[in-house]
């Protein structure tokens, strides 16, 4: 048995193991062994001969990726905005489309320097509230979730950036936890219509964050009552991309100052912005 191994092998060695089981093989093989060695790109392509160490605890990561899991839950790590979050399973991995959310509701705030209040239902990892709070330096949040797991993971992220003072985690169910006023509403919530079937690697991630109900849109209605009831000046929500005519027609009757959808990077409609017209 061979009593050391080298970085340049190892990494033939994982990319020929993942090279049939997943997409950028070799990709995956540096990032696992980067991982496991705790070390940069750099240094993985300067010390080609470095030997690796617990050879057994790479294998096991391997197999895990070779399984189908997420490399980010692997790693718990995942990158968003040009930053890079704690993440763990029973927290959504955050996609890159959610970029573009960010963007839509920070276009829509005039006034980046004003106090609000925001509320984020279904927090997840907490990168929306967290990212949000970066640009928008003198608002408050309240972030919700119905799972403690997925506040355990936010919270880390939260301490991490050191937001602690501006957002708030509270366990709940949409805004049920909420009696606050609420200036804007902001929800990536599950949308996927119950019993369809995902890709393998999503049966790793929380499943109460991806099905929405029999229809799919239930959790998006209930949101948009909750704005209407109480009178939220503005929402901004993800959606599939095959809801935009029944968010239109559910809200045919309703009184709002506008309603503004927004695409993804694949050009399928993605999610939406509600704004009421409220009094001061």
């Amino acid at each position: 048995m061979r009593s050391c191994f080298i970085v340049k092998e190892v990494l033939k060695d994982i990319s020929k193991t993942l090279e049939s089981k997943i997409p950028r093989a070799s990709r995956e093989a540096q990032l696992l062994l980067m991982y496991h060695l705790n070390v940069d790109e750099l240094w993985l392509i300067t010390h080609q001969n470095a030997p690796v160490e617990d050879y057994d605890v790479l294998k096991s990561l391997v197999q895990r990726r070779a399984l189908n899991e997420p490399l980010e839950y692997i790693t718990q790590s995942v990158s968003f905005y040009d930053q890079e979050f704690y993440i763990d399973a029973g927290a959504l991995i955050p996609r890159p489309e959610t970029e573009l959310f960010v963007d839509e509701v920070l276009k829509n705030i005039e006034d980046k320097s004003r106090a609000m209040t925001f509320v984020e239902v279904g927090v997840g990892s907490g990168i929306i509230s967290i990212v949000l709070a970066q640009h928008l330096k003198h608002a408050k949040f309240i972030a919700v979730d119905i799972s403690q797991t997925a506040l355990d993971v936010a919270a880390k992220n939260i301490q991490k950036f050191h937001l602690q003072e501006r957002i708030e985690l509270r366990l709940g169910s949409l805004l049920e936890p909420v009696d606050e006023v609420v200036d804007y509403l902001v929800s990536n919530p599950p949308y996927i219509e119950d019993g369809i079937a995902l890709e393998s690697n999503l049966a790793y991630e929380p499943q109460n964050a991806l099905f929405g109900g029999k229809v799919g849109d239930e959790i998006i209605k209930k949101l948009l009552d909750t704005v209407l009831s109480r009178k939220i000046s503005s929402f901004t929500c993800e959606m599939g991309y095959d809801q935009k005519d029944k968010i239109r027609y559910y809200l045919e009757k309703s009184n709002y100052k506008k309603l503004t959808f927004y695409k993804d990077y694949s050009d399928f409609d993605r999610g939406f912005t509600l704004e009421l017209e409220v009094g001061n």
